[in-house]
């Protein structure tokens, strides 16, 4: 029997086999599960809401892996290279013209707005509710939107410096530049802020996304599939009492949550209050 989409889950990976026996899957509407979320919400003392590229897409932004996503968009000057290569610490140094040609065409999010989500996080945060957002996206669209407290471990595109001189530049340069590679007055290379594949997590927005973990009784992961190491151990640091996951397609650890939903983001923040 296929899993169903929407549901409640116990705990039943905590349990012992006798335990188990007795620990189904509870059916509920998305009406049932909202009202439960809410309740969830009105009593937290500390929520921290992790997110992934699926909050952003409602936004205009592609993601990477879904069949729409960035990493399925085939572009026949890019498509002799492998998806990861191209947002990688290679490409940047081996082949900067590549990296610099896809960064300028794949993610300018100048332009883009914050959506109801990045919206509602920030409401959350600014009515004492909302610890901090963990985010892996790179847009800036939640400080865009008023949060203060974003930890951003995959780094942000809203910062540029030189690799020599650590100079720091305004992000649109990458984007307004004619140099094909950008260069700081030093002769250095302009790079953004990112954390490409090869590349270490910035050190202090992990460990402040633990420590944050270890504190919160509520914890909210939107718009990720949790495939991405190690951001996908973040659960590992929870121990509050509310696992809440919100995605469009199941993940590894749904069955970890007391809540899932498969429903959009913003339909299901648009009508939290």
């Amino acid at each position: 029997m296929n899993k169903p989409s929407h549901y409640f889950r116990n705990h039943c990976a905590t349990m012992n086999s006798d335990e188990e026996k007795g620990c189904g899957t509870i059916m509920a509407s998305f009406e049932e599960r909202l009202q439960k979320l809410q309740s969830i919400l009105d009593e937290a003392r500390s929520v921290v809401f992790f997110g992934g590229a699926g909050v952003s897409t409602e936004s205009g932004i592609p993601d990477f892996r879904s069949k729409d996503g960035l990493y399925n968009q085939h572009d026949v000057q890019f498509d002799k290279y492998p998806p990861e290569y191209l947002l990688s610490h290679s490409c940047l140094y081996d082949q900067p013209k590549v990296f610099f040609e896809y960064y300028r065409q794949k993610m300018d999010v100048r332009t883009i707005e914050p959506n109801i989500t990045h919206i509602k996080l920030a409401e959350m945060e600014k009515a004492g509710k909302l610890t901090c957002v963990i985010t892996q996206n790179i847009d800036g669209l939640h400080q865009k939107a008023g949060s203060k407290k974003v930890y951003e471990v995959h780094g942000t595109t809203q910062r540029v410096y030189c690799d020599r001189c650590g100079k720091e530049y305004p992000s649109d340069i990458l984007f307004t530049s004619t140099e094909p590679v950008p260069h700081c007055s030093c002769g250095g290379m302009l790079r953004p802020d990112v954390t490409l594949y090869e590349e270490g997590l910035p050190h202090e927005a992990w460990e402040n996304s633990i420590n944050a973990l270890a504190k919160a009784d509520v914890f909210i992961i939107g718009g990720t599939s949790l495939t991405v190491y190690p951001a996908n151990t973040l659960t590992n640091y929870f121990r509050g009492k509310h696992l809440i996951i919100m995605n469009r397609d199941e993940t590894a650890q749904d069955r970890y949550a007391e809540l899932v939903f498969h429903e959009g983001l913003g339909e299901i923040f648009s009508r939290l209050h």
